[in-house]
């Protein structure tokens, strides 16, 4: 073999070696990539159970239901759709019905969800630019108006 030759096939299996290296990364990547879903998102793709997501829109008045063991459940809604969450721990200071929030964590068979962090926005100014599109597309919330 030329060193012409050898030096292409030094080259080919670098190149080789890369890519996968390249494809292994991905693919471990893919077990904590968590994408955001609105309620609406989720009653129209059934996503399956397990599998982990954030979920965002308003907690719907009136839903917000405290166990004795710092066990939560409330609804989150975006005014098309509703879906239940079950967290164990504190809530942020800034919980409360009518505001925005951010629960990342897995859909149960049941179609409910559990929470394993629960983020509260104080304010709509500052709510995830994912999450006032989903609410702006349902009508529940206009740029300037509030929360509705």
């Amino acid at each position: 073999m030329t060193r012409k030759g050898r030096r292409l096939v030094l080259i080919g299996s670098a190149l080789g070696v890369l890519a996968i290296a390249a494809g292994l990364m991905l693919y471990a990547l893919t077990d904590t990539i968590v994408f955001f879903r609105s309620p609406s998102e989720i009653a129209a793709e059934h996503p399956a159970p397990g599998t982990r997501l954030r979920l965002g829109g308003l907690v719907k008045q009136g839903s917000v239901e405290k166990q004795d063991d710092a066990h939560i459940r409330f609804v989150v809604t975006d005014g098309g759709a509703d879906v239940r969450v079950g967290y164990t721990g504190l809530l942020p200071d800034l919980f409360r019905e009518g505001q925005g929030v951010v629960a990342e964590g897995q859909l149960l068979p049941d179609g409910s969800f559990r929470a394993d962090s629960v983020l509260a926005k104080h304010d709509e100014k500052y709510m995830p630019k994912e999450v006032a599109d989903a609410l702006k597309k349902q009508g529940v919330w206009k740029e300037g108006e509030g929360v509705q």
